[in-house]
């Protein structure tokens, strides 16, 4: 079974109530079983949200409120999720704050990208899960 991040497939969860809709991602999952993760959803923040970015060990909004603890709480929820499924792939939208893989936006909302991982991808790395993103398929 994947976990999919909602916003790829079409779920107006994204921060500012759209969605980030990947044709390819919707036919790599035709015909195999999966399940929605949004983790910034699962840890409390609404839809719409102000955008949020990873700055050093926290992550912060625009308005430059720390959201760390909805960040930890999203991804925590999102893996107990996960054990309750016999998960071989998830497939997170990159560059997000929670699933961004390898590259994450650097906290200056700037556009600019670095190394890193956000947070609930973090957190699914160390339990060994495999993850890729929309622009591996």
């Amino acid at each position: 079974m994947i976990a999919v991040s909602a916003c790829l497939v079409g779920k107006n969860t994204k921060y500012d109530g759209s969605n980030n809709y990947n044709e390819k991602v919707l036919n790599f999952l035709k015909n195999k079983e999966y399940i929605l993760i949004c983790p910034e959803v699962l840890g409390g923040l609404s839809i719409p949200r102000l955008p949020s970015e990873k700055l050093n060990d926290k992550i912060i909004n625009q308005n430059n409120e720390d959201v760390t603890n909805n960040f930890i709480l999203g991804a925590n929820k999102t893996l107990d999720m996960l054990k309750k499924y016999d998960i071989d792939l998830i497939i997170v939208k990159s560059n997000s704050p929670s699933c961004g893989y390898q590259k994450i936006y650097d906290g200056t909302f700037s556009n600019k990208l670095i190394t890193g991982n956000g947070v609930f991808t973090d957190l699914a790395l160390k339990n060994n899960y495999k993850i890729i993103t929309e622009k591996d398929i």
